[in-house]
Parts: C-alpha cells; sequence; structure tokens
C-alpha cells in the first residue's frame, strides 16, 4: 500500500502512435496502484471525444479515471450530458476547471467561474460524485490580486469540491503558506501538490514563465550550465524534483499528483526513490 496516495494526469493522444504508447505508460503506472489517472480537457471542450475515449480505454483496463471538465464557453445543457456520458460509464469523479476560450470565441458561455461549474455537478448529479478543482500556490497567472485568488479558490470549495490538484510548483514554501491561507478561510479540504519532473527543461521553462511559476534560479541556471548533456540534466532534474516532493510528504501533503506528459519513465524512477507504489 502506498505510504501516501499518487496520481497520474495524461492528456488525449492524437495518434494512433500516440495510442499505443498511452497504453504501456498506463500499463507501467498502473502497477505503482494509484488512486487514480486525469485526463486534461482541451480549451472549450476541444478534446471532447478524445478525452472521453482516453477516459473509457483507462476504466476498461481496471484503473479508476478522472476527465477534466472546463465550463468556460460551455451551456449547461452541454456539460449535463457530458456528465450523464460519464455517469453511464460509472464514471463518479471529475477535474472540475474553468479552462479557456478556444482562439476567436468571445464568449464566456452559461458558467463565469469554476465554482459556477462545481455548483451546478453537485446540485444536478448529487453527493456520490468526487470533484477535485485546481489550486494555484503562487495564485493564478490571471489574477492581479493574490487575496482575490485565494477568495475564488474558497469558492469553489464551498460550492462542494472535495479535493484540489495544485498547479506544478518547485517552491515547496508557497504550497505549504496556500495552505495555511486557504485553512483560514475555511476551504478545508484536501490541497494534493502538482508535480512535474523535468521531461524537457526548456520546455518546462517556457510553461512556467508563462504561468507564473518560479524555477529557483540555481537550478534554471545548473540546468542551463549542463546545456546539451541529457544525462546530467535528467540525473540533477530527478534530485530536485524528488527533494521536493520529501519535503512535501514530511510537511504533511495528503497525496502526490504528477505531470507524467505521457511518459513514464521518470515518474516511475521518482516513485521509486520515494518509495511510493504498490510494492512499497
Amino acid at each position: 500500500m502506498n505510504p501516501i496516495p499518487i496520481s497520474f494526469e495524461f492528456f488525449p493522444p492524437n495518434t494512433p502512435v500516440g495510442d499505443e504508447k498511452l497504453k504501456t505508460v498506463v500499463q507501467d503506472l498502473g502497477a505503482l496502484a494509484p488512486e487514480f489517472f486525469s485526463v486534461t480537457y482541451g480549451a472549450g471542450g476541444s478534446t471532447r471525444e478524445k478525452t472521453l475515449a482516453t477516459v473509457a480505454a483507462i476504466a476498461r483496463s481496471g484503473h479508476e479515471a478522472a476527465p477534466h471538465l472546463s465550463c468556460i464557453g460551455a451551456s449547461r445543457e452541454g456539460i449535463a450530458e457530458i456528465l450523464g456520458t460519464y455517469r453511464a460509464q460509472q464514471i463518479r469523479r471529475v477535474v472540475a476547471l474553468r479552462g479557456d476560450l478556444p482562439s476567436g470565441t468571445a464568449t464566456s458561455g452559461e458558467f463565469r467561474y469554476a465554482a459556477d461549474l462545481v455548483r451546478f455537478i453537485r446540485e444536478t448529479q448529487g453527493a456520490d460524485w468526487r470533484i477535485e478543482v485546481a489550486a494555484y500556490p503562487e495564485y493564478h497567472p490571471g489574477e492581479r490580486y493574490a487575496a482575490r485568488d485565494l477568495e475564488h479558490y474558497a469558492q469553489k470549495v464551498h460550492a462542494g469540491a472535495s479535493a484540489a490538484i495544485t498547479q506544478f510548483f518547485y517552491n515547496p514554501d508557497a504550497y505549504f503558506h496556500f495552505v495555511e491561507a486557504t485553512r483560514r478561510l475555511g476551504a478545508d479540504v484536501p490541497v494534493v501538490p502538482g508535480i512535474m519532473p523535468f521531461h524537457n527543461f526548456a520546455k518546462i521553462a517556457q510553461f512556467a514563465q508563462r504561468d507564473g511559476i518560479e524555477i529557483p534560479r540555481w537550478v534554471a541556471l545548473k540546468m542551463e550550465g549542463y546545456m546539451d548533456d541529457a544525462a546530467s540534466v535528467r540525473a540533477f532534474g530527478l534530485d530536485v524534483v524528488a527533494g521536493l516532493c520529501e519535503r512535501l510528504i514530511a510537511g504533511g501533503a495528503p497525496g502526490l499528483h504528477f505531470y507524467t506528459m505521457n511518459q513514464s519513465a521518470l515518474t516511475l524512477e521518482l516513485c521509486r526513490r520515494l518509495g511510493l507504489g504498490a510494492a512499497a
């Protein structure tokens, strides 16, 4: 049994080759006995059918699947239809998000915030659903004021969220401060850290810059210094992320959610180092 729950996130593959690769990744990571696998959902539901197909495939393999569901640009009728489809497939777990509007779309639809979606799911589907929401330890990149971002998070919890999964981060103090601040607002649900291994430093640094995520300067400088030395980048990245996870576990994190980028090697190695997995 895992000392703490672990879970893994995928995105829907775009090609038959990607489908086959993901089957292998699910099999590899499934051996660690995760609590669930989550599957992302494109802007405005652009990957709706692919998300559904990926979730169904994971469920058929014997694992709990949690589809992402974003509400921006959506109608109540459309969301109800998706939830009905998941209910028919015995899926009772969802990651409820505001999401992004597809490029060229002007209207936000019938849901303005993720809290509206959480409330809608609770009101129409009942108490037997587990609803995860997003959390931003370094605060949402689109929110100018940190206090307002905390209020938006608390509204999601008060609307009926079961737990939260954070955006990835590399500063554990930001996570612990976020948890403490939200507890003071009465938002007392588990906040599971989102963990991003350094699959590709340049790409992750780009994500971090876009979303206001701090990569410690010493880490960035050391990564850049390795240049094309892939083995050193991999080894150092594993050390950094393993150290982050150790601090989070020691500090009482209720679980770890790994952003896999549809790959298994780094996540498997991290879980081995941390003693996480079915054999732990």
